[in-house]
């Protein structure tokens, strides 16, 4: 018995060992991003700040699925290509993250979006990403990434103002 409880253990140190070689170290990135709009805090969340609102500003259809909007709201964007899970909320902000999809490398993306006050009349959107690039095969593979991401929310943050501020 005590040779097939060592033989056991040698398999899981093994088949842990080998799982450990195999995994990537996470290389977690953020995207900070922001812009001032000539509009109060309230009324520009008002405007773009439900749940799928995304679809307008960032011009990609969204569905919710399951929920009412708030905690726990799932959203599908671009023909259900994208999920989106609601995990945080306030008056004037939202986080979400992106599920786990059986088969495909998990980066582990959250978003979070914000209207910041800054004075009575103005404030400025705020958009935050956070995910993992290991599985990238370079550094310039990252940095195409990230500058692809940056481009379409920094593109997202000027349809935002536009709608915000009524132009």
């Amino acid at each position: 018995m005590n040779k097939l409880i060592k033989r056991v253990v040698g398999a899981f140190v093994l088949l842990a060992a080998s799982h450990t070689t195999l995994a990537a170290e996470p290389e977690y990135v953020t995207i900070e991003l922001e812009i001032d709009i000539n509009k109060p805090a309230a009324e520009v969340w008002e405007k773009v700040g439900d749940y799928c609102d995304i679809g307008e500003w960032l011009n990609v259809d969204c569905a919710i699925t399951s929920g009412d909007g708030g905690m726990g709201t799932v959203r599908v964007l671009a023909g259900g290509r994208v999920i989106e899970i609601l995990v945080a909320a306030t008056e004037l902000s939202y986080g979400y993250t992106q599920p786990v999809v059986e088969g495909q490398f998990y980066n582990l993306y959250h978003g979070f979006m914000e209207a910041r006050p800054v004075t009575a009349t103005t404030s400025k959107m705020v958009y935050t990403l956070v995910y993992d690039v290991s599985n990238l095969a370079d550094q310039a593979a990252k940095d195409a990434d990230i500058a692809r991401r940056t481009g379409m929310f920094e593109g997202a943050l000027n349809n935002i103002k536009a709608i915000a501020e009524g132009n």
